[in-house]
């Protein structure tokens, strides 16, 4: 082989790896590949959870009243009050006094029987219910300061990124999942 074709070769072959080498070097060194994570502080908002607390509870009632005008203590009472009443005096004042002891008795006849119906209760349990929030945090979202080109940003992300937050080839930050598989 002549001489002038060898090195025509040797150079035609140097110039085909660095012309290689130059556009690799081009696509791989087109931009960071990965911003900085410099903080990330997670976004939270309370959630307020309902639910029903139930206890029982004693509690007194009135009886039902069966005699509510007190009739029978009335009428009890007035018949003791006017059998005293005949026992006092004789005559007219008998009379008198007989009335009166009726009256009287009626009165404190009826009086007795409402006391006694007043103190007539029964207790039972009865269970009551309401409604309490159980407050709860849940995180929607990381706040995110990074570093990129030598400049500072902040963007509010839908995941912890870790360390790293990858840059497409335009140079702009991939912040879902989503967005990294495209």
């Amino acid at each position: 082989m002549n001489k002038s074709m060898l090195v025509g070769a040797v150079l035609g072959a140097v110039g085909v790896t660095a012309g290689g080498a130059v556009a690799t070097y081009s696509l791989v060194k087109s931009g960071p590949e990965y911003a900085q994570v410099l903080a990330v502080e997670p976004v939270k908002t309370q959630i307020k959870t309902p639910r029903e607390v139930c206890k029982d509870v004693t509690v007194t009632r009135q009886a039902p009243v069966k005699d509510q005008h007190q009739i029978a203590g009335t009428v009890v009472g007035a018949l003791a009050g006017g059998l005293l009443g005949n026992q006092i005096g004789g005559g007219t004042g008998k009379k008198i006094a007989t009335v009166a002891g009726a009256v009287g008795g009626g009165y404190a006849g009826n009086k007795v029987q409402e006391g006694m119906q007043e103190r007539d209760t029964y207790t039972t349990t009865q269970t009551r219910c309401n409604t309490v929030n159980d407050i709860s945090d849940k995180v929607v979202g990381y706040d995110v300061r990074y570093s990129l080109d030598g400049k500072e940003g902040k963007v509010r992300m839908d995941r912890d990124p870790g360390n790293q937050i990858p840059v497409d080839k335009e140079g702009k930050l991939v912040l879902s999942e989503n967005q990294a598989a495209q």
